[in-house]
């Protein structure tokens, strides 16, 4: 059978046996109808909280959250909206924040993509955050976990904030958007190194899907309730990146609604582990660099047997990519299991280090291929990982020489549909 799998900005197309593949995809939902009226209502029928444009006195300074380059949120469709609420707002008195993590500063091509030429040319501010700059900063408290709370300054000194989401499952911090867009999305990097430290990354709550008991979660959703936002709008996307449904209002239980449409669209129990999991990044943008492309392997690791095989396409567009130091901590040590013994160690602190971990814990039970058209292989093996040129004859050959009558699966869209089995006889993953 033929399969087009999400593959930077034109796809892929692979071909597999019949008889031995199962296809798992997002359930599809058609973006809405009028997603420009339907973002207008929800302003203006919030949940919890006053309509927006009731919301803000003329005078007040105001901060937007917004997703950065590597989020396919549609802020170019909702800002515009939003910014028509706050007509009464002088654009001077408006910010915008990107909100990068300790991500790359969006460059003004990116953001002009991104946010649109009314945000861009309308005199409203727009701040790349900085995670790394302190004199940018300002330490607010600590969670009750010990975390020290550093946020972007400008945002904490806003008269009135707004959080834009793209609701998702997550791969440790359960599902993406709602709270996230203040932490990490506009944390110091000391608050986001401890988000992301060894033993929040290895504790089983932290996974796909899971937000109660999750640490990670728990502890980002202490860090917004302590300094929330005044406004927030989340939304879904589909695999057109068409917007397919939108909650706006008090942020928790904005954040909850999304996260069930989420769930109900996104994530798909299966009864059995499969010998080969085939998985992409979902396409551009969230395919550009291989730091990101490891959401895709940890999705198909959710369903692959111990000692079986995933294949990730991921374009890579940005490559590993240069900035950053998830390039530098995998080079850093000859196999997987010195790096999980590297970063475990109590001393240890870098920039990345979650990721790595992540990939890491993947490769010490299955062998991980990448296709890239982007990546040397200096590059991938220097990755710990295994090289493909075309992916219809590795399936082929580790079918006929390591998996006899073997089964094999194919995640079109990557992490935009997280499969994940309910019963797991070795105990790798039970979602509750």
């Amino acid at each position: 059978m033929k399969i087009d799998l999400a593959y930077g900005k034109t796809g892929l197309t692979i071909d597999l046996p019949d008889d031995q593949t199962s296809i798992i995809e997002p359930q599809f939902i058609p973006g809405l109808p009028d997603d420009l009226a339907a973002i207008k209502t929800a302003l203006r029928n919030p949940i919890g909280i006053l309509p927006l444009r009731k919301s803000i006195e003329p005078g007040q300074s105001i901060g937007i959250s917004v997703c950065d380059i590597t989020r396919p949120m549609p802020s170019k469709i909702i800002l515009p909206v939003i910014l028509n609420e706050l007509k009464h707002i002088h654009p001077s008195n408006i910010t915008i924040f990107i909100a990068t993590g300790t991500h790359r500063k969006n460059t003004h091509s990116e953001l002009l993509s991104m946010l649109g030429e009314q945000a861009i040319g309308g005199g409203y501010n727009i701040v790349n955050h900085d995670a790394f700059n302190r004199a940018n900063l300002t330490e607010v408290g600590v969670t009750k976990e010990n975390i020290p709370i550093f946020l972007n300054s400008d945002w904490i000194k806003k008269d009135f904030k707004i959080t834009t989401g793209f609701v998702e499952p997550h791969f440790f911090a359960g599902f993406s958007g709602g709270p996230k867009m203040i932490a990490p999305g506009l944390a110091g990097f000391e608050t986001i190194m401890r988000l992301h430290d060894s033993d929040m990354i290895s504790n089983p709550n932290s996974k796909w899907g899971i937000t109660h008991g999750n640490p990670i979660h728990d502890s980002i959703r202490e860090i917004a309730t302590l300094f929330p936002s005044d406004f927030t709008l989340d939304v879904t996307i589909n695999k057109h990146h068409k917007i397919t449904s939108v909650y706006a209002g008090e942020m928790f239980q904005v954040h909850k609604a999304a996260c069930e449409f989420a769930h109900f669209t996104a994530m798909r129990e299966v009864s059995e582990p499969f010998d080969i999991v085939v998985t992409t990044n979902s396409g551009y943008p969230l395919d550009m660099n291989l730091y990101q492309a490891v959401k895709g392997m940890s999705a198909a690791h959710q369903i692959v047997k111990k000692g079986g095989s995933i294949i990730c396409a991921a374009e890579c567009s940005d490559g590993i990519p240069t900035h950053g130091s998830y390039g530098e901590i995998l080079k850093s040590q000859v196999s997987p299991q010195s790096l999980i013994d590297m970063i475990e160690s109590s001393d240890y602190q870098k920039h990345d280090q979650w990721q790595v971990q992540i990939q890491a814990s993947i490769q010490m039970e299955n062998d991980v291929y990448i296709k890239s058209d982007n990546l040397s292989l200096d590059q991938i093996v220097g990755a710990h990982l295994l090289p493909v040129d075309d992916i219809s004859t590795k399936v082929s050959e580790l079918l006929s020489q390591k998996y006899p009558n073997g089964t094999v699966c194919v995640l079109p869209e990557g992490p935009q549909t997280i499969p994940f089995l309910r019963r797991v006889g070795n105990g790798r993953t039970i979602y509750k």
